[in-house]
């Protein structure tokens, strides 16, 4: 992805149960979005816990948005702080939170955002099933953006150090 300083860019993570439709995923990420104020278009990569990546749902999302799917180790979304964490998550995949920290770890670990901010915060779907929450960050001069061909992970992230610390995803 690029663009003129200041171009927003979309981070959406997603939480889900085993079994949820890729109908279900879009159409909470459809509302999300739509309540911010923000087209599905911005969107630039769909995040997740690496437990929930290869969950179908959640991979024909991706394809339907034509966006990379970034997969992150639950060590890494863990520490990462959020307005919603769950008790039910954290006991079940070690983490207490997949939708908002998979939507910061994702906007963190695109080279070339200046800033990164939770812009809608945990959303579950009619059924329960799915979550989602979206991050924004901007783009800098400083780098060319996230495209969707990097893997998590080997990144620069010069947008890490505009977090707070108790944001920061951490890394090994």
């Amino acid at each position: 992805m690029s663009g003129p300083e200041g171009t927003e860019a979309l981070f959406v993570g997603v939480g889900a149960r085993r079994g949820v439709t890729a109908a279900e995923v879009l159409e909470l990420v459809a509302e999300a979005l739509a309540g911010a104020g923000r087209a599905v278009s911005g969107v630039v990569a769909l995040a997740t816990a690496e437990e929930k990546a290869a969950e179908p749902g959640i991979t024909e999302a991706a394809g339907h948005l034509g966006v990379a799917l970034m997969p992150f180790p639950v060590r890494e979304l863990a520490p990462i702080t959020v307005p919603n964490p769950s008790t039910s998550v954290a006991a079940a995949l070690g983490t207490p939170s997949v939708a908002e920290a998979a939507a910061l770890a994702a906007a963190a670990e695109s080279r070339g955002l200046a800033a990164v901010e939770l812009l809608v915060p945990k959303r579950v779907s009619r059924s329960g099933r799915a979550t989602c929450a979206v991050a924004r960050g901007r783009l800098s001069d400083r780098g060319r953006g996230y495209t969707g061909e990097e893997v998590p992970g080997t990144l620069g992230s010069p947008v890490r150090e505009t977090l707070a610390p108790r944001q920061a995803p951490a890394r090994r």
